[in-house]
């Protein structure tokens, strides 16, 4: 019997999804069938308040005919606050077939209006504990409940600083440096805790520690604090409800005791100390006797920014253990963790009261193979810990983090003797993203460098997208989320994470719309070209990957008012060349002591202030808003019309001969067709002239491979990302590189520092090229049409022969997407998964649809092909959902199949070549370089001393594209 089942219940992309302020929240699901070509035909959702309420539902939205299953709005009578509310979904598919229904899912809600806060803000009085003083605050309360029958307990919680809470001796929750950062003068969150198991009848007592963090702590290279404020405090309310209905409720307020603690000293930047003979036993449990400790002060402060928690929580989400312990050639002792992280190190110590072991982090060793702190800057980033001396004590920092892979030990008991590894373990912390791409190729060197890339996001993914995760910055650049956010998207499930970010981006925006270089803001600059546009770009990106609009539609004021903020500037009309702009930051055209590539700044704002218009018009579409649709349709055309009047010359080559000029004016659609073919080539030439190395900087490198892959040179691209020696991608593999650097030659070659001023080691934007990786190299990406992959283009494109195998696996909101290629002897072979409810347009490269096979079948004979067309550059499959594997000859090509320009140096066989020459042209073998440049339609008789016969040449040709791997 065939089947159809329901699976992957979400609501806001989260199951169990606990403390959402969002009232009407937004439901999805995902279908599994045992056969090809499924789609939904309609659904039934059911909403309860309590599990077994099914029989009679909150809200039962009856058989809706629709193919839709991704972010279905709740259309239920109005939430309650502090409410759970479970859900479950059935479904039929065009086979008319009914499913069961799905297992339950559930969602509940925090507080929905700020006046249901009974609860005070509170810090330790001034007088008894100094504001601006170092150590972590301390803050209790002891409660007694006369009554057992406790059904639930909930705790809503937020901190001016970042906190814990301790409930009977327990931590609550495993959240770490909560309440995270946002713009916190506008906006700030709180977070809901699940205590029921640890309250009990009897005794209780709740205690918190409240350090700076980011609202009072250190934050920018110009070492000011207190960006937000000067004091700390904290907020919590507690619910703890009977079976009766009734509750109990617990706040803080001047009832709560107050002191210092063991954490002595914690910084986001500099790391923490911790004296463990402070501890105070028992603390946080009932019976502590308090009458020391001084009472709490409440302070008189809004409850009008607080939002319930938007983004996913930041845990450990990965403990590594150290790969070895050094010696190094200046007798220091440090832990190799084997891999770049950002987190801490949890250590476990046997030590005399007193005994201090010091940790500092960092993340090379330099080219002796000593310990090397010089591009942390100004940040300590060390961790000591002063043992109380009781048997085997363990700690790890509450309140700070690291960037490293490196960590110098000191003090540790009998390390001269040698560190025990297992004494020292690497926990990562970031936000807790949902792992949803995998991407593998035949190269194991650019299978590292996808690693780098996760590793790089997970590291700067930290309630934030920062730039590094190490040095005294640590900050939101917009530029750098911008050029990132497509492979972000693939790689976890960021749909939280950003939603969070972009409110506190348009919290932050001025009045006339300018955006500033950071969010959260806190350097006060705004306004370049490339950074700003992330307010455009990335509720975009959401869209494509999720098919989200509500993201576009409450980020529409945001996006349209960055747009009209550059009409706003400039002279010129449609050219915005005022103010101050990062241009092609960083790359390698750059003059001198300058940081700013060499494409002109003003080159860079116009291609981005097409893009975003373009993008506002087609928000503006999507949200039914016709006459912005119009008005931001022709102003981008009449920004496109300026751009070449200003940057093509008459004969239609760009004016600044940069790699990054040409990249931008071909992948921003900037130049005429007539013009497009030249200016190609004109890139191609600049690459191939540069012995296959690019010099782009952050504008221009994520786009680069796509300006050669989608105008005839993909095999140029491919040659790039597999170039090793400097400037290239695999470069910094090559030096041992576990994440992105943030500049091309952190490390030069001969193992010298680039300066100390700039020097990142996991900076996450040149990793950007992986999402051409996933979409032109193995194939995959949604289609702008049916965005959030309910239309999956594969395309994978495999020629010049470079690689033998890619493939690539993205779980969708649909469910499971995978493509994958391989050369198999003189076959292709290419597979494809899509899942239910969706479907795909699949193109096999330089096939003829006569000669393909779908499994044992013809393409007209297999299950789920719904059409077959042959196109130029192959045969275009349209598929429903199951899984297909379709192989076909490998095309034996010819030098007439590819460009006319193409040159012989560009061919993957090119190295087999002076072999070849020998044997059909003897003597002409030490001409090789100047073959490597010759065109394939080269003519019959080449300068080459004499000349080699057409016949002759077309051998040579014939021969090398007839090798293999």
């Amino acid at each position: 019997m065939s089947s159809l089942t329901i699976y992957g219940l979400t609501a806001e992309y989260r199951q169990r999804l606990l403390g959402t302020g969002e009232k009407r929240p937004r439901i999805s699901w995902k279908l599994q069938s045992d056969r090809q070509g499924t789609v939904q035909e309609a659904y039934r959702i059911q909403v309860a308040v309590g599990q077994a309420n099914f029989e009679a539902p909150l809200w039962d939205s009856g058989r809706i005919v629709s193919h839709e299953s991704v972010l279905i709005p709740y259309e239920g009578p109005k939430t309650l606050s502090r409410t759970r509310y479970y859900y479950r979904v059935k479904a039929w598919d065009c086979f008319g077939r009914e499913s069961e229904w799905s297992e339950a899912d559930w969602w509940e809600t925090a507080l929905l209006s700020a006046g249901e806060w009974a609860a005070k803000w509170i810090t330790p009085d001034s007088r008894a504990i100094e504001p601006a003083a170092g150590p972590a605050f301390l803050l209790r309360r002891s409660f007694e409940l006369s009554r057992g029958d406790i059904v639930s307990a909930r705790i809503y919680a937020t901190a001016l600083g970042v906190y814990e809470l301790i409930l009977n001796g327990s931590k609550v929750g495993d959240d770490e440096l909560a309440p995270g950062w946002t713009s916190y003068d506008k906006r700030l969150q709180y977070q809901t805790y699940d205590v029921t198991e640890l309250v009990r009848e009897g005794g209780n007592a709740l205690g918190a520690m409240v350090a700076n963090g980011w609202y009072k702590g250190r934050l920018g290279w110009e070492n000011k604090s207190n960006h937000y404020g000067d004091r700390r405090a904290v907020l919590v309310q507690m619910h703890i409800r009977y079976r009766d209905g009734t509750e109990t409720v617990i706040v803080s307020d001047e009832a709560w005791k107050t002191e210092t603690g063991p954490v002595l000293f914690s910084e986001l930047y500099d790391g923490e100390t911790y004296d463990a003979r402070r501890e105070w036993k028992g603390w946080s449990e009932p019976g502590f006797n308090d009458s020391s400790w001084s009472a709490a002060e409440k302070l008189d402060l809004t409850y009008s920014r607080l939002v319930a928690q938007e983004n996913v929580p930041t845990r450990v989400t990965e403990t590594l253990t150290p790969v070895s312990a050094i010696r190094t050639p200046e007798g220091d002792t440090v832990l190799d963790m084997g891999q770049n992280m950002v987190g801490r190190i949890r250590l476990k110590v046997r030590a005399p009261a007193g005994a201090e072991i010091r940790l500092i982090h960092a993340e090379v060793l330099d080219k002796n193979g000593n310990f090397y702190m010089g591009n942390i800057r100004t940040a300590k980033q060390t961790v000591t810990y002063i043992a109380k001396g009781e048997d085997l004590e363990s700690y790890a920092p509450h309140f700070s983090f690291q960037g490293f892979r490196y960590v110098k030990v000191e003090g540790f008991p009998g390390q001269e003797d040698g560190l025990p590894l297992e004494a020292f373990a690497g926990e990562v912390i970031h936000s807790d993203m949902h792992n949803t791409g995998l991407f593998e190729c035949s190269d194991e060197m650019v299978n590292q460098l996808q690693r780098n890339i996760a590793w790089g996001q997970r590291g700067n993914f930290l309630d934030v997208p920062t730039d590094c995760p190490q040095r005294d910055e640590r900050l939101g650049w917009t530029g750098d989320a911008q050029v990132f956010a497509a492979t972000a998207l693939f790689n976890y499930n960021v749909a939280p994470f950003f939603a969070k970010w972009l409110r506190d981006l348009k919290a932050d925006q001025l009045p006339d719309g300018g955006v500033p270089f950071v969010v959260p803001n806190i350097l006060q600059g705004y306004n370049s070209a490339a950074w700003g546009d992330a307010a455009t770009v990335v509720p975009w990106a959401l869209y494509a990957s999720y098919g989200d609009k509500r993201i576009v539609a409450e980020q529409y004021d945001s996006m349209k008012g960055w747009v009209d903020y550059i009409c706003s500037q400039g002279e010129r009309e449609h050219i915005w060349d005022t103010g101050f702009h990062f241009g092609d930051w960083l790359a390698l055209d750059a003059k001198e002591g300058s940081y700013m590539g060499a494409t002109p700044p003003h080159m860079v704002t116009a291609a981005y202030f097409a893009l975003s218009a373009r993008i506002v018009r087609d928000a503006a579409r999507l949200l039914e808003y016709e006459e912005d649709a119009a008005y931001y349709g022709e102003l981008a055309e009449r920004i496109a019309a300026a751009y070449r009047d200003e940057f093509i010359t008459p004969n239609g080559r760009v004016a600044a001969q940069t790699q990054t000029a040409h990249v931008l004016a071909l992948v921003f659609d900037l130049v005429e067709a007539k013009d497009r073919q030249r200016i190609a080539l004109d890139l191609n030439e600049m690459i191939v002239d540069n012995d296959y190395h690019l010099t782009t900087g952050f504008v221009g490198t994520p786009y680069l491979c796509f300006a050669l892959s989608d105008n005839g040179y993909h095999d140029t691209a491919v040659k790039l990302l597999l170039q090793q020696t400097y400037p290239s991608w695999l470069y910094s593999v090559s030096k041992g590189a576990t994440t992105i650097w943030e500049h091309w030659d952190g490390i030069k070659p001969d193992g010298s520092f680039w300066s100390d001023d700039m020097n990142s080691f996991n900076h996450y934007a040149y990793g950007a090229v992986g999402d051409w990786m996933y979409r032109r190299v193995a194939g995959l990406a949604p289609d702008e049409e049916r965005p959030g992959y309910k239309r999956i283009r594969v395309e994978p494109d495999y020629t010049g022969g470079r690689l033998s195998h890619a493939r690539v696996s993205y779980e969708s909101m649909y469910g499971t997407v995978e493509a994958g290629w391989a050369f198999i002897v003189d076959r292709i072979e290419l597979k494809a998964t899509i899942p239910a409810n969706a479907g795909a347009s699949i193109l096999l490269r330089g096939a003829a649809a006569d000669q393909v096979r779908c499994g044992e079948a013809s393409l007209a004979d297999a299950e789920g092909i719904v059409s077959v067309r042959q196109e130029e550059d192959g045969v275009r499959v349209e598929a429903g959902s199951g899984a297909y594997t379709f192989t076909y000859e490998r095309p034996q090509l010819s030098y007439r199949v590819y460009r006319p320009d193409m040159r012989l140096g560009e061919l993957a066989q090119w190295e087999a070549a002076k072999r070849i020459l020998d044997r059909h042209a003897p003597g002409f073998a030490d001409s090789l370089g100047y073959m490597a440049k010759l065109p394939l339609a080269a003519a019959a008789n080449n300068p080459m001393g004499g000349g080699i016969a057409q016949e002759q040449f077309d051998a040579i040709i014939g021969e090398l594209l007839s090798l293999r791997e």
